[in-house]
């Protein structure tokens, strides 16, 4: 634990997940004397990497597969590989393995992903396709406030007319067979809402479109790596940073002018107390948030050993089988149940970074989506969906640390009730979150950056960056 300086600074962050210190980058850019709060004794918030099972074996905290990280704009602006980042893309961002014993595949070549699919080749090319050749007219649109005007109308129109239906409504417009169907629900489920809601189809598309335009890479060495290059970097610029310090009251801040908030909108209101007003700190405490996730990390003596072996060709792997079992499994949290069946989000970085596990073996997690706050050990679900899909997974399985909403939240108070996202992503939640006013309060010079702010969840750090320059410049 580093101390806090005496000096007065211009900008205090609080809060050193992407959000937090994109931030503190641009404050530190634009001259101001900034300084980073971290309760945790290591900064990175959901990039925090750690030895969750046995010596040797590195866990990703929350995130490990990032392709927004690739795709952001302000991160491939900074010179992160001078401070160790090195991204690894994997050939397939994504496998969706399917009972028959084969995996639709995601791959970073739309082409092969198109020819794949058999009967919806030019259905996948015409919709997934257009969106992916568009994606350098669309990723500034995609990734600013939703008040900002389309840089590229065109582009953005053409995106916004599928993105506002549902997914059920989308794959039945889009697809004719089961298995493209598929594909586009595992990249949907990651929005954590269910099939049927308006706008639920747009993170799919996203998914799947920024895989053929950026692909889904992990960082060599963990997800750590990624924050500690934007640490390094803020620290070049003359920034200070102070871990081991949870802040609890305004009155720890000192004097600064701005502060922004890589927090929950409720632990700002907290901070905060009289200083924000009465009416909307109640408007934060009752941000609305979404399921919780159950997520085990695993520790392996080989490889995971998929049926559909093409699976080992990607960092990703959706673990659900048809639309329809995914619809109803990413529907049960909303109703406060646990599907028998859950969608399982699968990753398995070390097959690409070798510098993960000790030689030959391996980690990964799975996590699955539960009822926000939900104390329900879904292990043994989770691992029989492993065994579905992936006979004799647990006879590989050296370890495994299990994680519940709770243990979560208490690792990163922004995941409230397990939300890995920063709240609800339903439409009118995107649109608005936390409240009209995007970033800043109604107390001059107090701001929120978090993913509880537009654009919402996702290792891209563009919250931080738009809360940040339109404060500062």
């Amino acid at each position: 634990m580093s101390s806090a300086p005496n000096a007065t600074h211009d900008v205090a962050v609080i809060g050193s997940g992407p959000n937090g210190l994109a931030a503190a980058i641009v404050a530190a850019q634009s001259g101001r004397r900034t300084i980073l709060y971290e309760g945790n004794d290591t900064v990175g918030g959901g990039l925090r990497s750690a030895e969750l099972t046995q010596p040797g074996f590195v866990h990703d905290v929350c995130s490990s597969v990032h392709p927004m990280g690739a795709a952001s704009p302000f991160f491939r602006s900074l010179p992160l590989a001078q401070y160790g980042l090195e991204w690894i893309t994997p050939p397939a961002a994504a496998a969706h393995p399917l009972d028959d014993g084969t995996s639709a595949m995601l791959w970073n070549d739309e082409k092969r992903t198109a020819d794949e699919l058999g009967l919806d080749r030019m259905r996948w090319h015409r919709r997934i396709g257009t969106i992916a050749r568009d994606w350098n007219n669309l990723e500034l649109d995609l990734l600013a406030p939703p008040v900002s005007f389309p840089t590229h109308p065109v582009s953005f129109a053409r995106f916004g007319i599928q993105a506002l239906l549902s997914v059920n409504g989308y794959a039945k417009l889009a697809f004719n067979t089961p298995r493209a169907r598929a594909l586009f629900a595992g990249c949907a489920a990651h929005s954590l809402i269910p099939f049927s809601y308006a706008g639920s189809a747009a993170i799919g598309i996203v998914m799947a479109a920024v895989a053929h335009a950026r692909g889904w890479p992990v960082a060599r060495g963990g997800s750590q790596s990624i924050a500690n290059a934007l640490a390094a970097h803020f620290k070049s610029l003359g920034g200070e940073i102070v871990t081991g310090m949870p802040i609890t009251t305004h009155e720890q801040l000192g004097g600064a002018k701005h502060l922004f908030f890589d927090t929950s909108p409720r632990a700002m209101a907290r901070i905060m107390g009289a200083r924000l007003p009465a009416a909307y700190a109640t408007k934060l405490e009752r941000h609305a948030y979404g399921p919780g996730v159950f997520k085990i990390d695993w520790a392996l003596s080989g490889p995971i050993p998929w049926k559909a072996r093409e699976c080992l060709e990607a960092a990703t792997v959706h673990l659900g089988g048809t639309i329809e079992e995914l619809a109803e499994s990413e529907a049960a949290p909303w109703r406060g149940d646990h599907a028998d069946k859950p969608f399982v989000l699968v990753t398995q970085p070390s097959l690409f970074d070798a510098s993960r596990a000790p030689a030959g073996q391996h980690t990964a997690w799975g996590y699955c989506h539960v009822p926000n706050g939900s104390t329900v050990d879904m292990t043994a679900r989770i691992e029989a969906q492993m065994e579905r899909f992936a006979p004799g997974f647990r006879d590989v399985v050296i370890a495994r640390a299990v994680h519940n909403t709770a243990s979560l939240e208490a690792g990163n108070p922004n995941l409230v009730g397990g939300d890995i996202g920063g709240g609800s992503n339903e439409l009118k939640h995107l649109l608005f979150r936390p409240t009209w006013r995007t970033y800043s309060t109604p107390t001059p010079g107090v701001h929120l950056c978090s993913a509880a702010t537009p654009p919402g969840g996702g290792v891209h750090g563009m919250c931080g960056y738009h809360a940040a320059a339109r404060a500062l410049t």
